[in-house]
């Protein structure tokens, strides 16, 4: 999924090579998807979420910082406009199982980019 740069969007943030399976970031995301950032930071608060949560959390907070304040001296009217959860490269190992059989358990990873624009 290709994020679309729009003339509106004021401040992205990207996280890359995260260590969270992309399925559970993307529940945490579509939650957030449209919201206020004070709403969203309320919501992830209360969110039962504890693999996706602080890492969504944090760049979120990366994104509100990385507004332009000269141009944008009012940050309280943010809005998570874009957030875009893609797959990443997934980590492959091995575990024995049983008659030396084995068995390939694979860790994926994701790519977070969130957009904010003003509301």
């Amino acid at each position: 999924m290709v994020v679309q740069k729009s003339e509106s969007i004021v401040s992205t943030a990207k996280a890359r090579f995260l260590r969270i399976p992309p399925r559970k970031a993307r529940y945490v995301a579509d939650l957030i998807r449209g919201r206020t950032v004070r709403e969203a930071l309320d919501l992830l608060m209360l969110t039962p979420r504890p693999s996706a949560v602080p890492a969504i959390r944090k760049l979120l907070l990366s994104a509100v910082s990385n507004v332009d304040r000269k141009a944008h001296s009012d940050t309280d009217n943010l809005v998570v406009s874009d957030i875009c959860v893609d797959g990443g490269p997934i980590l492959k190992r091995i575990q024995p199982r049983a008659m030396g059989r084995a068995f390939r358990i694979r860790k994926r990873t994701c790519h977070i980019t969130i957009g904010l624009e003003k509301q």
